[in-house]
């Protein structure tokens, strides 16, 4: 653990008597004394604290960055609003996804998030794609914290008197002083839940942190249950169900691909892999991603083979665990395209078992993210 590098919570981790594990380079909280179940349950129902400083923090700038970036993603970022976010897909010249990201109008320049273990080699693309049409800086000196749960926006509105949230949607973004502190803050994030992420520099980051926590609400919650909530709300883990392999329409990720960059859009195409992406939207595929629920309580994990019912093989676990708030098992899997209707019965080979399991729409627990449609949490549309 002595070659890993640690991010500025790490001291307030092991105070707090976090299990310490290595992870994308870091020594990164697990779980807590409390425990996986108990903290992802905890957040379904107040609101859970997570140290996401391992991620990349990107700042893009310059009068042409938004549509340099735009010829490296499927997704409309020419008209993407300031204060408003998307998630986007960087792809590759065969269509497979080099890694997913989220991507924020400041006002002034974009603010990008990038998975942890693709960091480096984001930055060295993005700066390739964009040449000098803009600038690409590492925020190397911010924390990201992860504010989620029904008990969220409660627990920030005390700390963070002046704003108003009665009108701040899901995947739109304000600065913000938080317990005194300047943060930028996205209302977004990866449990399904409302929810709030906060980046902030370093040497205010536990201040931050320590004042959330001091709330009844708010527990801190490790990369466990992370996985775990993310998996019933029946998001991708870049690596696992996504990565250069997969395209975003074999993925089932074809809503991430903008109307603007689709065949006949005011901007159609543009961005590597577009023939063979948008090929696939007209033509289909030979393989999906799909939700599975399992019909017994046998884990099924990541790996597993699966079967149909006459023995054939017909693909494999991307995913997979016991997600606390269904009460059962539930996996990420990409099947051909024959397997792939709603309610087919498969079979997981686990060990010398065949366990059965059934196709499901996803996310198998209700997202509740804070939409403008109304005022109320609402599930995923």
């Amino acid at each position: 653990m002595s070659d890993l590098q640690h991010t500025a919570l790490h001291d307030l981790h092991v105070e707090l008597g976090a299990r310490m594990v290595p992870f994308a380079g870091y020594s990164m909280p697990v779980q807590y004394p409390s425990g996986v179940l108990r903290e992802h349950l905890h957040t379904r129902s107040a609101a859970g604290l997570f140290d996401v400083s391992h991620m990349g923090q990107l700042r893009i700038a310059g009068r042409a960055a938004a549509a340099a970036l735009e010829s490296l993603v499927p997704v409309d970022i020419v008209d993407l609003a300031a204060g408003q976010q998307r998630y986007a897909l960087l792809t590759n010249e065969q269509g497979g996804i080099l890694d997913d990201l989220m991507v924020t109008n400041t006002g002034s320049d974009l603010y990008v998030v990038v998975n942890a273990a693709c960091k480096q080699a984001d930055t060295v693309h993005l700066r390739g794609g964009i040449g000098g049409a803009g600038s690409v800086t590492e925020l190397s000196e911010h924390a990201l914290l992860a504010l989620q749960g029904p008990a969220a926006a409660t627990v920030l509105a005390r700390e963070a008197p002046d704003a108003s949230f009665s009108d701040w949607y899901f995947m739109s973004a304000r600065t913000l002083r938080v317990a005194g502190i300047e943060c930028f803050v996205t209302r977004s994030g990866y449990t399904g839940e409302d929810g709030f992420e906060l980046s902030v520099e370093n040497r205010h980051a536990e201040r931050v942190a320590r004042a959330l926590l001091a709330h009844p609400e708010t527990a801190p919650v490790g990369l466990g249950a992370r996985d775990s909530l993310r998996l019933e709300a029946g998001l991708c883990l870049y690596g696992n169900d996504i990565g250069p392999e997969t395209t975003p329409v074999e993925a089932s990720l074809s809503w991430a691909i903008s109307k603007a960059r689709r065949s006949g859009g005011a901007r159609a195409g543009g961005f590597p892999g577009a023939q063979r992406i948008l090929g696939q939207m007209e033509s289909g595929v030979m393989r999906k991603r799909v939700g599975l629920v399992g019909d017994e309580r046998t884990p099924v994990r990541a790996q597993t083979v699966l079967e149909n019912l006459a023995g054939q093989e017909i693909g494999s676990v991307t995913s997979g665990g016991f997600g606390p708030s269904c009460n059962g098992v539930v996996a990420i899997a990409y099947v051909t395209i024959n397997e792939a209707s709603l309610g087919t019965q498969l079979r997981a080979r686990v060990r010398e078992r065949l366990v059965p399991m059934t196709v499901q729409k996803t996310p198998f627990f209700p997202q509740r993210y804070f939409r403008g449609q109304d005022l109320r949490p609402g599930p995923h549309s």
